[in-house]
């Protein structure tokens, strides 16, 4: 049966309801069951029995979907482990003690950003609350500390390798590419996407050329001189915010050991990799590069959380940091921080098999067709309209799992096989801009909290510094990727054009010598 325009309604209503009233798991929901309605001829009651029995409980009966689900309940459950048994405070204690000045304090910062890569929330949190100490004896104004902590919180845990974000991208993209009927790994198509990730690898980069530049611009520029002339690190009148939440994710060990973080992570990217590889048919001739095409990745996430979790629970117990129960405990409060992710990521799921029983995808490649959309148009607004569903919700996943299954079907059939993967790396990207510059963004608010400034001063001075690398990555990436430019050459010509900014826009600030004279936070 032919749908037609009825078929745009589901993904439409998430968009303008996500827009409207910023919740985004009541969206996806709402969608889910119109779609629903929609399949069974308009009654709203069978459409609601529909929408519980087949399309949500149907999501979780797919193998794939329920391993990547695990997959995030237990990487949130191990993360818990480790903030427990000391381990990444640990991490943390080893890159303070080599910070001298503001410069590499605030280099630090950024160091202990990129290490604790596997959750964008332990990330904000951990770094934000360890660093708010010396930044503050270093005269570094609070609005500096958030923005670095916010600026490498989502973007290094979106490209990561082995992160809470993994499960989730690789879900949606699995999603799309088995609509679509095409013969593609989707751990091969995710690690294809990450040099197209322009927003997220040049706002990692862009906070060192600010560090190192010692310049800045904009309200960024106002809050150094404040800082550095009055020895304010808050403006007058700012309201901190700080919450509970930074001390519940605290370990009462003091004298953490960075190795009980680090080994077990390394633990998890090795048992994927050789997991990957045996999965994949390496032990029976086939090449690495065929071997993790072929694997089934949700079966090997599986086995690299889970091993990762005991080896952090055999070195706890060893070292008689925590009881078992108190490894039980740390771990079930992990795989609760995961709870709005997961239901998000069934949502997602459940709207994209609804969309294919509307044919929603065919629906709208054919009236893209019709208005012949030139497909290298595709990156760049494939960036901005996650970006503009980010913004406006506060979720970069709500966006991503809002925007994902539209984009795939449009990547395929109107730019053809080859836009594919810098679309996806498009999307993904583009909700952590959109996430980045709103106020309501649940990783904005953490960073505000984690480092005791005012939210909106944080907003204010971080907005400008998120336009300029978005500006940038749409005009040296997105633009000439719709052409084919190599992703490595626009990230080249992406960092030249921010090194530029910087240098032609920025301003210093006093010396820091008279900045860290008199401080009055």
């Amino acid at each position: 049966m032919d749908f037609g325009w009825l078929s745009l309604l589901p993904p439409v209503i998430a968009i303008v309801l996500a827009l409207v009233t910023g919740e985004v798991l009541l969206s996806l929901f709402v969608a889910v069951f119109i779609g629903a309605t929609i399949l069974v001829g308009g009654n709203p009651l069978l459409g609601f029995t529909e929408t519980l029995n087949t399309h949500i409980v149907g999501s979780l009966t797919d193998s794939w979907n329920i391993s990547i689900l695990i997959f995030c309940l237990s990487i949130g459950g191990l993360i818990g482990v480790l903030s427990k048994n000391g381990g990444t405070k640990g991490i943390a204690n080893l890159i303070v003690s080599k910070a001298k000045n503001s410069r590499s304090t605030l280099l630090a910062t950024w160091a202990m950003g990129l290490l604790i890569f596997f959750d964008d929330y332990a990330n904000s949190l951990i770094v934000g609350n360890t660093m708010r100490s010396i930044t503050d004896k270093m005269g570094v104004p609070r609005e500096k500390l958030a923005y670095i902590v916010d600026s490498t919180a989502a973007p290094v845990s979106s490209i990561a390798l082995i992160s809470t974000w993994v499960g989730f991208e690789l879900g949606l993209i699995n999603d799309g590419i088995q609509e679509m009927s095409l013969n593609l790994s989707a751990y091969d198509v995710f690690l294809d996407t990450l040099p197209y990730r322009f927003y997220s690898i040049l706002a990692l980069i862009f906070v060192v050329i600010i560090i190192v530049s010692r310049r800045d611009f904009g309200p960024m520029a106002k809050a150094e001189r404040r800082a550095s002339k009055m020895g304010k690190l808050l403006a007058d009148g700012a309201t901190p915010l700080v919450s509970d939440e930074v001390s519940s994710m605290d370990s009462d060990i003091e004298n953490g050991k960075w190795y009980n973080a680090i080994i077990p992570i390394i633990s998890v990217i090795a048992i994927t990799l050789i997991g990957l590889f045996i999965n994949g048919g390496g032990l029976d001739g086939a090449t690495v590069k065929q071997a993790f095409g072929d694997a089934d990745a949700s079966v090997v996430l599986l086995w690299a959380s889970f091993g990762g979790l005991i080896i952090a629970a055999i070195m706890t117990l060893v070292q008689r940091l925590l009881s078992i129960k108190e490894i039980m405990d740390s771990w079930i409060s992990g795989v609760k921080s995961m709870t709005i992710a997961a239901l998000i990521l069934v949502l997602a799921w459940s709207l994209g098999g609804v969309n294919g029983e509307l044919g929603t995808a065919e629906f709208i490649v054919d009236l893209s067709q019709q208005i012949n959309l030139p497909g290298f148009l595709l990156p760049i607004m494939m960036f901005i309209i996650p970006c503009i569903v980010a913004f406006s919700t506060g979720s970069s996943w709500g966006a991503n799992s809002i925007v994902m299954p539209l984009a795939i079907p449009l990547a395929v059939q109107i730019g053809g096989p080859e836009f594919l993967v810098p679309v996806i790396g498009a999307v993904l990207t583009g909700a952590v801009f959109g996430d980045h510059c709103s106020p309501v963004s649940d990783t904005t608010i953490m960073s505000s909290m984690a480092s005791a400034c005012d939210h909106i001063a944080h907003v204010k001075t971080q907005t400008p510094y998120a336009l300029v690398v978005a500006g940038v990555a749409i005009i040296v990436g997105f633009v000439p990727a719709g052409f084919g430019l190599n992703p490595f050459v626009s990230l080249f010509l992406g960092v030249c054009a921010l090194i530029a900014i910087v240098m032609l826009f920025g301003v210093k600030a006093t010396d820091e010598s008279k900045s860290t004279n008199k401080i009055r936070a």
